[in-house]
């Protein structure tokens, strides 16, 4: 080698060596970006979760009511008499919620049938679930 190409070489490696070598990576902006958008994704996901959960206890909630309404009306079928009209309250447990109600009982053109809806209700006193039938005279 020459002097010249040896001082060129030596020149180019050390400009090489205190040259900042090249960073590849993300800026904060673009970091903090992607953490914003990674939390309201994540918030969204946690929001759909507990409506899912909501539901899922409410369903068992009306589903509970309606099976007490069953089990009054199919015990007024059962007890083969024929009611009378007026409105009688009534008591249920189904899973380990205690529900309160009432029957209506009301008069139809044919005087042979009743019609009876049985409104179920939660402690609040929201109805749940309203069940009717029509009893015949036995």
């Amino acid at each position: 080698m020459t002097a010249t190409a040896t001082a060129t070489a030596s020149a180019t490696a050390t400009a090489t060596a205190t040259a900042k070598p090249s960073c590849r990576g993300f800026t904060l902006v673009e970091v903090l970006v992607a953490l914003a958008i990674t939390a309201v994704a994540l918030g969204a996901g946690l929001k759909a979760a507990a409506a899912l959960t909501d539901n899922a206890q409410r369903l068992a909630e009306v589903t509970a009511a309606h099976w007490c309404a069953d089990n009054v009306l199919v015990g007024l079928r059962l007890a083969k008499q024929f009611p009378g009209t007026g409105e009688t309250d009534f008591s249920c447990a189904q899973l380990g919620h205690e529900y309160r109600g009432q029957l209506r009982t009301q008069a139809t053109p044919n005087p042979n049938f009743h019609r009876v809806d049985a409104l179920v209700m939660n402690a609040d006193g929201q109805v749940m679930a309203t069940l009717s039938t029509v009893l015949g005279r036995y």
